[in-house]
């Protein structure tokens, strides 16, 4: 394949133990790579691609489609417009019911690179990211809950961001810093699942139940063939809580249209020089050192203060 000079991007789309060698040989043979989510299997085969790409003057970039979730984009553009107020608590889930694993497949059955963590820990880590940048600290238990299980299957992970200065809470006391606590959950015993994403801030709740409709819509053979694409039934709509003169105000909350090719629509702006890049490997990288901090939290039991001044 890579003997044909007509293919200028390649997508490595295979199992999380071999992103790495293929993307490898892809960049050294002058094409531009995106590589599926989590990027590589650690965050120094992360910063070797990284270094790699910039010594090629190739572009790299990772495929995190759920930057481009209905849900998603519905909670970014409350966060951004302040319509919660100062928030406080954060949190993210991604619940199944799968009560037995599914062992003939990579991702569980025992394969370097599996589990749940590193497969949809990579996306409810880098839409935090996204919304509220790197934290302070992390804490995190990673576990295995089903029975026969090889790899782990549930996760919570609590990253910490404290207050921006000057926006403290002032008690008789004195002045006590307040942070945001940013939760982000997985289970795949989930029979009952809990809400999608809750919000707290100072003016308000947001909660949305489901999932962005896209991916059942792909796995049924739609190919982006309904029109429009990407709209979720208003029954599935979150909705805004805030307080007004005491009274709790009810809101049903739009979600906003969903629908993944933003992100190759993306690459090609930016592989003409018309766009940035929304997805930059430095930003994956951060989301690998956050699932390894996970990891070693969840291993000693202790809160892991983050470092960032060693990125590539």
């Amino acid at each position: 394949m890579l003997e044909d000079t007509s293919i200028r991007v390649v997508v490595v789309a295979t199992p999380n133990a071999t992103h790495l060698p293929i993307a490898r040989q892809c960049l050294l043979a002058g094409r531009d790579v995106v590589i599926d989510k989590p990027f590589a299997v650690s965050s120094k085969e992360a910063e070797e691609l990284i270094r790699l790409a910039r010594s090629q003057r190739r572009l790299l970039s990772v495929y995190q489609n759920r930057r481009w979730d209905g849900d998603f984009l519905t909670v970014r553009k409350l966060v951004e417009n302040d319509r919660l107020g100062r928030l406080v608590k954060f949190e993210s889930h991604y619940d199944r019911y799968r009560q037995v694993p599914r062992l003939h497949a990579w991702r569980e059955d025992g394969s370097a690179g599996g589990g749940v963590l590193f497969d949809l820990g990579a996306h409810l880590v880098d839409q935090a990211l996204v919304l509220f940048g790197v934290p302070h600290s992390v804490w995190a238990s990673v576990r295995v809950e089903r029975e026969g299980a090889r790899v782990d299957d549930a996760f919570d992970i609590y990253l910490h961001y404290p207050a921006p200065l000057g926006k403290v809470s002032t008690t008789p006391a004195g002045p006590v810093p307040s942070g945001l606590g940013v939760w982000l959950r997985a289970t795949c015993l989930a029979r009952d699942p809990e809400a999608r994403f809750t919000l707290n801030g100072t003016q308000g709740t947001f909660r949305k139940f489901g999932n962005d409709p896209q991916e059942a819509h792909l796995l049924a053979g739609d190919m982006f063939s309904s029109k429009p694409w990407g709209v979720e039934s208003p029954e599935h709509w979150g909705t805004l809580v805030t307080d007004e003169g005491g009274d709790a105000v009810s809101t049903r909350v739009p979600t906003e249209p969903g629908d993944y090719r933003g992100y190759y629509i993306n690459l090609r702006d930016a592989l003409h020089g018309n766009a940035a890049l929304e997805v930059t490997p430095l930003q994956a990288w951060k989301t690998m050192r956050i699932l390894e901090m996970s990891v070693e939290s969840s291993r000693t039991g202790g809160t892991i203060l983050c470092d960032w001044t060693l990125e590539p």
